[in-house]
């Protein structure tokens, strides 16, 4: 599937297509029906635009996401391989008030009255809606990786967050002595862009043959097999032969302990001196879902057709956040699902037409310079889940021209996304 940034555009266009229709709701006391969305990611800040634009100002939408500029984590292993700025990964919300008329909050959602369809913040503020959408990412599970919490990840950074992490983890490899070693721990599933990880080896090593050539990259991976795994393979024999190391569950992978002060890694009790330790924790469903009392277990089961809570039909929950079923956790899943669950949302509160929900993802990872490789797969909504129709991977041997014109299809649709969510 070719993809750029007018194609991208144009598909979200189409499934979000717009109907007039008399307004059929009002929030007791309210001018207008409100939402309320928590989260400024590629779930929350589509789902804010496309409701805002898609009612006409027949909808107030309020946006709560803490940070002023949004980083995104998709593409930011490109910033570590020297592929892309940090600046280039920053997204501010600023046409999302000014030409959606959205209220941005930047504040904390500390919490979720159900009763009252309310939601706290750290600021103090108490925020009525009619329907809340949440969208917040991920948070670590506690104890996940033995030896390390938060309090350690400026030692050991997990840089699954973009932003600050990602920095410091580009100037840790930078730093890193000649012939040392840059580990990885890598997370059990699910967990966010499952070849997230993966194409971060693949950016390290580029960064390190460039500039550190004689350095070993250790990954202790807890899982029998990751996405893109032959493709990724092949292409770090092909570009970084004898640099990559991995240690699956059969050596020991799932059995690791770090230790932040001493800079050391146990794999199955043989510790390894690192000079870079990525810890990338078990994951599990950002905190507020959790404080509204919609999670089970680490996530928060949704109903395929408009995400909406199966706890709470007046919460939706959308991306990394959400057991939905086949889809992967990712930037283009969440941006899909906020369109779904936008048009579905608008339906209920203005009576405007609902269409089928339907879903689509695609992967890119850059394996070295103009080698771009990709999975996806198309998605519909049944009554038990979001369920695969059908989907496509790169193939292990492609031209250098395929592998050029797949990376240069995965920029477009960078820019394509963000012009999506962003305005």
């Amino acid at each position: 599937m070719k993809l750029n940034r007018r194609a991208f555009i144009g598909t979200a266009a189409a499934a979000a297509g717009t109907f007039a229709a008399p307004l059929l709701v009002r929030a007791d006391g309210h001018a207008k029906p409100r939402v309320v969305i928590v989260g400024g990611g590629a779930g929350g800040a589509t789902a804010a635009r496309y409701i805002a634009k898609d009612s006409n100002g027949e909808i107030d939408v309020t946006l709560i996401e803490p940070t002023r500029t949004y980083y995104t984590c998709f593409f930011s292993n490109l910033y570590l391989g020297g592929f892309r700025t940090m600046d280039s990964l920053g997204h501010s919300y600023g046409t999302l008030a000014a030409e959606y008329g959205i209220n941005v909050v930047h504040d904390w959602a500390t919490g979720v009255d159900r009763d009252a369809k309310t939601v706290a913040t750290a600021g103090g503020y108490t925020i009525p809606y009619d329907r809340l959408i949440l969208s917040p990412g991920i948070d670590f599970v506690d104890g996940a990786v033995a030896g390390w919490d938060v309090t350690s990840q400026n030692a050991m950074p997990h840089a699954y967050k973009a932003g600050s992490q990602t920095e410091l983890l580009r100037a840790q490899v930078e730093a890193m002595p000649q012939g040392g070693t840059y580990a990885m721990v890598a997370p059990p599933n699910p967990f966010r862009c499952p070849p997230g990880p993966y194409e971060r080896v693949s950016m390290v090593a580029h960064m390190l043959k460039e500039t550190n050539p004689t350095a070993k990259i250790l990954i202790a991976d807890p899982k029998e097999k990751f996405s893109k795994q032959g493709l990724f393979e092949a292409g770090w024999n092909d570009h970084y032969a004898g640099m990559i190391e991995r240690v699956g569950p059969d050596f020991g992978g799932d059995n690791i302990e770090v230790d932040p002060n001493a800079m050391t890694l146990s794999i199955d009790g043989d510790v390894t001196n690192v000079d870079v330790c990525n810890v990338i924790p078990a994951m599990k469903a950002g905190k507020i879902a959790d404080l509204a009392g919609i999670t089970e277990g680490n996530w928060a089961p949704v109903n395929a057709a408009d995400l909406s809570s199966k706890m709470d039909e007046n919460i939706h929950v959308l991306g990394d956040a959400c057991a939905q079923g086949d889809m992967p956790k990712s930037g283009f899943s969440a941006n899909s699902q906020a369109k779904v669950c936008a048009n579905a949302v608008r339906g209920a509160l203005t009576g405007s037409t609902v269409f089928p929900a339907r879903f689509a993802n695609t992967c890119w990872s850059l394996i070295d310079t103009n080698n771009g490789v990709k999975v996806g797969a198309s998605y519909e909504a049944t009554d038990e889940k979001i369920a695969k129709v059908d989907g496509f991977i790169s193939e292990v041997g492609e031209s250098a021209e395929v592998r050029q014109a797949t990376f240069e299809e995965s920029v477009g649709w960078y820019d394509g996304i963000t012009a999506d969510m962003f305005g």
